[in-house]
């Protein structure tokens, strides 16, 4: 067998780390991005039901 070398112990965590910053960045991306459609949604729904109230 042949021994790892020692950038194999710095390397391994850093490149964890980064996926876990992408992932960090990505899902909140998407998380805020959920969060504004809902809220568009919910403002047409209250404008569909006052529309519909006052016809």
């Amino acid at each position: 067998m042949f021994a790892m070398p020692s950038t194999h112990f710095i390397f391994i965590p850093a490149m964890l780390l980064l996926g876990v910053v992408i992932g960090w960045v990505l899902g909140s991306r998407a998380a805020r991005d959920a969060f504004a459609m809902e809220l568009k949604r919910r403002e047409e729904r209250a404008k569909r039901k006052t529309g519909a109230h006052e016809a």
